[in-house]
């Protein structure tokens, strides 16, 4: 029986890149499940304010003066939410490869929760400088959702990734 020790110092591993975009696309789609979970259990007076300010990213601030439905706005922030996604996705997948992060699925797992703690920081509290709704929505909530992003993102893209020297 062979033993093998994994290292987690960096080595020169291009990571998967098309796994790493399924696996932001998938965690996204994941997040926005959760997302969709929390509003209608919290019972928010307004389903769609979430949506307005992902949408209002690219859309300006008269998106969030407005309630209801519209498909313009839903458009703008699947795009906005799901092009993030991937984008987050690559940056997880440049991170785990070289690492070597991928060696087993606690690892995985773990370096995922990180990286989705960190971005829910940067995303809140950094961001939150640009697009100041936004620090409308830190809490718990998104935070735990942002950790189930990355854990999701990381699981997938281990799952589906070729392994390149």
């Amino acid at each position: 029986m062979e033993l093998h020790m994994h290292s987690h110092r960096w080595v020169a591993r291009q990571p998967d890149w098309a796994a790493a975009a399924v696996a932001g696309f998938g965690a996204g789609g994941i997040l926005m499940m959760l997302e969709l979970a929390w509003t209608a259990i919290s019972a928010d007076p307004n389903p769609w304010l979430a949506t307005r300010m992902i949408a209002a990213m690219v859309m300006g601030w008269d998106v969030l003066q407005s309630s209801g439905y519209s498909f313009g706005v839903l458009a703008a922030a699947l795009a906005v939410h799901y092009i993030l996604g991937v984008a987050f996705g690559i940056m997880l997948a440049a991170l785990i490869a070289p690492f070597q992060l991928d060696s087993s699925t606690g690892m995985v797992l773990l370096a995922g929760a990180a990286f989705g703690l960190i971005l829910y920081v940067l995303n809140f509290y950094g961001m939150a400088g640009a697009f100041s709704w936004f620090a409308e929505l830190r809490g718990w909530p998104t935070a735990i959702g942002h950790v189930i992003f990355g854990m999701s993102a990381a699981y997938i893209y281990r799952k589906m990734e070729q392994k390149l020297p």
